[in-house]
Formats: structure tokens, sequence, C-alpha cells
């Protein structure tokens, strides 16, 4: 994960709020998470506040407000007063989601301003230690042998976890079931568990779990390997051509200059 912090902050020093800059901020400044605590939105959120707190001379509580893909939280910052003091963080769920859902309870475009992105990150296919699988060839032949028999758990409908298990369902043609979670960190409690067989949480959530031997890491989803985890292989490389699946992190705020939405 690459965290862009001082863009990121001076992005949104630029728009934050209507108080001046000699004088913000003058109370904690919320940044939601719509997401469990324990997920890849959530490490993002927690590693930037603390940057982003000191560069403002003030605090930045994360608060998790999960459920609904991440449109509870999201909605939450939609009718927040436009005063700086509440700010948001979602990931590429924040551009699926008026896509997956047929009715939102906010208008992406008119009750959201962008704010600028702070992270960039590939997620990683984990199995629990209950899988006979030691690759990924394995494991799509294990899938492919038990149709709808195995499960993987998400974030929630629209995460970037689902996305990502989708995407591989389709290349690998397999048929696995997906079991939706409030957040990608209770997911993982549960694949670590053997609750679900497997996951797609972004490296560096997964990452401490596979280092200490309690998940095993068969691919990472991007074009090439990453650095949290050099020897694990690329989807490609482990024998699957064509699968790359990568997410962001973005903070935006209900923009200044707009009324209250009529939803709120």
């Amino acid at each position: 994960m690459k965290l862009h912090r001082l863009a990121a902050f001076l992005a949104c020093a630029a728009v934050l709020g209507t108080a001046s800059a000699q004088t913000f901020p003058q109370r904690p400044v919320r940044l939601i998470v719509p997401y469990a605590p324990g997920g890849s939105a959530d490490i993002a959120a927690r590693l930037v506040s603390d940057a982003w707190s000191k560069a403002l001379g003030g605090t930045i509580v994360v608060e998790n407000r999960a459920g609904a893909g991440g449109n509870i939280g999201v909605d939450a910052v939609a009718k927040s007063p436009a005063d700086g003091y509440t700010i948001g963080l979602q990931t590429v769920s924040l551009a699926i989601n008026p896509g997956l859902f047929a009715r939102m309870p906010y208008d992406t475009l008119k009750d959201l301003a962008p704010i600028g992105m702070v992270a960039a990150s590939q997620h990683v296919l984990v199995v629990n230690n209950k899988i006979q699988a030691s690759n990924l060839k394995e494991l799509i032949a294990l899938a492919k042998a038990k149709p709808d028999k195995m499960t993987y758990g998400s974030a929630g409908n629209g995460s970037t976890f689902h996305m990502s298990a989708e995407l591989f369902k389709s290349v690998a043609n397999v048929s696995i079931v997906h079991v939706p979670y409030r957040g990608g960190g209770p997911a993982l409690v549960d694949t670590i568990a053997g609750q679900v067989d497997m996951s797609f949480p972004v490296i560096s959530a997964a990452q401490q779990h596979v280092l200490a031997g309690k998940l095993t890491a068969l691919a990472v989803t991007g074009p090439k390997r990453s650095s949290l985890l050099p020897n694990v292989p690329t989807a490609a490389e482990a024998g699957l051509p064509g699968y790359n699946f990568e997410t962001w992190f973005m903070v935006f705020a209900r923009p200044a200059h707009r009324s209250r939405s009529s939803t709120s």
C-alpha cells in the first residue's frame, strides 16, 4: 500500500470547511470509515490520520460505520454539515456501488466532493490452513471438483474483496459461494478460523497473518509481486493469466457549496 500522506493532506486542508486556516480545527475532525475495524480501509485511515492530526495541530478521530457495502458510512458523510469536521475514506466501492445497488441513499456526484487519493493496493488470495491446496492451480482444481461448495468471505456486497473474488470466479471459471461480512476484519477472522475457505483482502491487512502462518497466500492480484509478500506469485505467474485487480483509497467530504441533499 502506497500512502500519499502529504499530497492528500494538502488537498484536504484546501477544502476543509468554512473556518479560516487560523482557527481550524476548533474540535476533533471525524474520519468516517464505512467498514468494521481491522479491514483495509480502517488500516489506511488510521495510518494517515496520525500524520494529518500532527499537521493540522488537532485531533482526527476514526469512526467506523459499517453496512450496506459501505453505503451507510458514506451516507453519514453526505448528510453531515458542510463545515469540514466530517470527512470519509472509501475504496473503489465508491465508484462500484451506484451500479450495484438499485437504490442509493445519496448521489455520489452531487453529494460528495473528492479530496484526494491516499493509497493504492493490490489484493491477495488467501486460504485457511484446512484447505488442501498449496498453490493456485490446486485451489482452482479443488473448486471445480466441488462447485458451489467452497466459500469466500468479503467485506460486504460491493466491497473490493467481493469484486476481486467475482473477477477470479469469472477468469478461473469456478463457482464459489460469497459470504458477505460487515468489514474485512471479520471476514479475515473467519477465514483464519475456517468458517469460510478463502478471502481476497488487500495485502496490508493479510500480511501479518500470512507471515505468522495463520493463512496461506496463493497469489497477489496485481501485475507485479508485492514487496510486502515477495515470495507470493502474481496470479499470472501462478497459472491464471488475464486476472488483474487493484484498488484505491480516497478521502472525500460533503461539498461546501451545495445545500443539504433532499434525502437528509
